[in-house]
């Protein structure tokens, strides 16, 4: 499916996932607003799509840990359209580390902010485009860690705390908006293979039952779930976990 039609804004994707995710979406011919922590993150991000030949494409500094920087993300995707019609929540910062005590306060602090408060302003803030949009969808990449009784990540409780809100206000989100045709779509990810969509890995990564899970899958499900007909509301994709690793399926940059 193409999506010449869709305009999609992307947190955190100066790298990783998120970086994916714009990529992809680019090249499905997507209008892409990508933002990143630093404006640089997001440039680099911008101008390899640019180089693909995708011009439609934008770029923007956001900390998701700062409620002004959000506002203002916002407003500025505001000033170049009227709509949006895909919102994907991809950033949150990950804290690795089982011990409580292992964490300082000021990263216990950011690792809540960015996952929790950023994913609830971002909605915030975005909403009014996308109910300016005939088909919006709000997309969360949150975590396996954000699944009740999940203990086999080695993040830090402060990451869990995170994913937990997000789950959290995902649910609530999919019925109070609902009435207003926007669809609420979460991933539930454990660790993840994310090779580079530019590289040849992309294509040659294995991908069978016994592998684990991997980026080009996840983009798939968001794919398939907000090309569904409108009455198809897929709430969420839960993933088995193949193997024991620390769950860095999100980062915030």
């Amino acid at each position: 499916m193409r999506f010449d039609n869709h305009r999609v804004v992307i947190t955190a994707a100066g790298r990783d996932f998120g970086r994916t995710l714009a990529i992809r979406l680019a090249d499905l011919g997507a209008e892409v607003f990508l933002s990143a922590r630093t404006l640089a993150a997001a440039e680099r991000v911008r101008d390899e799509i640019r180089g693909r030949g995708h011009q439609q494409v934008h770029a923007f500094a956001c900390d998701l840990t700062d409620p002004a920087s959000i506002r203002d993300f916002a407003a500025d995707v505001g000033r170049h359209t009227g709509r949006i019609d895909v919102l994907i929540n991809n950033g949150s910062r990950y804290l690795h580390g089982p011990d409580l005590q292992s964490a300082s306060d000021a990263d216990v602090v950011d690792t809540i902010a960015s996952g929790a408060t950023g994913t609830v302003l971002t909605v915030k803030n975005f909403l009014p485009l996308l109910l300016g949009s005939e088909k919006p969808d709000v997309v969360n990449m949150v975590s396996a860690c954000g699944t009740a009784g999940h203990h086999r990540s080695e993040a830090h409780d402060a990451f869990y705390a995170a994913k937990s809100a997000q789950a959290g206000f995902a649910e609530i989100l999919s019925k109070r908006l609902r009435p207003q045709g926007v669809r609420v779509i979460s991933l539930y990810p454990p660790d993840f293979d994310n090779p580079d969509p530019l590289a040849e890995e992309w294509e040659n990564t294995p991908r069978e039952a016994k592998d684990a899970l991997t980026a080009q899958s996840l983009v798939e499900c968001i794919l398939f779930a907000v090309a569904q007909p409108r009455d198809c509301f897929i709430k969420a994709f839960h993933f088995e976990q193949v193997r024991p690793a620390p769950d860095t399926s999100t980062h915030d940059d």
